[in-house]
C-alpha cells in the first residue's frame, strides 16, 4: 500500500469485517505499544506489527481476526490454531481472536515474547 497513510492502509482490512473485530485489533494494538515502539505496516492480505523487524501479524475475517506471533519454541495451548516452524528456532504460531477479551494475559505474554525476538 504504498502511498498511502498507515490508518488508511490498515482500515481497508476492516471493511468487511465486525465492529468486534476492529476493537480486537485495537486491543492487541494497545497491549503491544505498552511494550515500547510499535510501527503498523499494512500489507495486501495482513497488518504486520514491527519493533526492528515484524514479531505479529494480523489478518482479518469476517468475525475474528488471526494474530500472528514469532516464538521461539512451539507454545502448547488448546488456543494455538496453526504453529508452523519457520527456522531453528523460530516459529510462527496463530491465534483465532474475536473480541477484545480474548486479548488476555496469555496474549499478551506471547506478545511481549514476539516483541522482545524482534529487537
Amino acid at each position: 500500500m504504498a502511498g498511502k497513510p498507515a490508518a488508511a492502509g490498515v482500515n481497508i482490512h476492516f471493511v468487511k469485517s465486525s465492529p468486534a473485530v476492529r476493537a480486537t485489533y485495537e486491543a492487541i494494538l494497545r497491549a503491544s505499544r505498552a511494550l515500547g515502539s510499535v510501527k503498523v505496516e499494512p500489507k495486501k492480505t495482513s497488518i504486520h506489527l514491527v519493533r526492528t523487524s515484524a514479531f505479529a501479524g494480523i489478518a482479518t475475517r469476517k468475525d475474528a481476526l488471526i494474530l500472528t506471533v514469532k516464538s521461539r519454541a512451539a507454545i502448547e495451548s488448546t488456543r494455538v490454531l496453526r504453529a508452523e516452524q519457520a527456522s531453528a528456532h523460530r516459529w510462527h504460531i496463530e491465534f483465532r481472536l474475536t473480541s477484545p477479551g480474548d486479548v488476555d494475559h496469555d496474549v499478551r505474554t506471547w506478545l511481549r515474547e514476539a516483541y522482545e525476538l524482534a529487537a
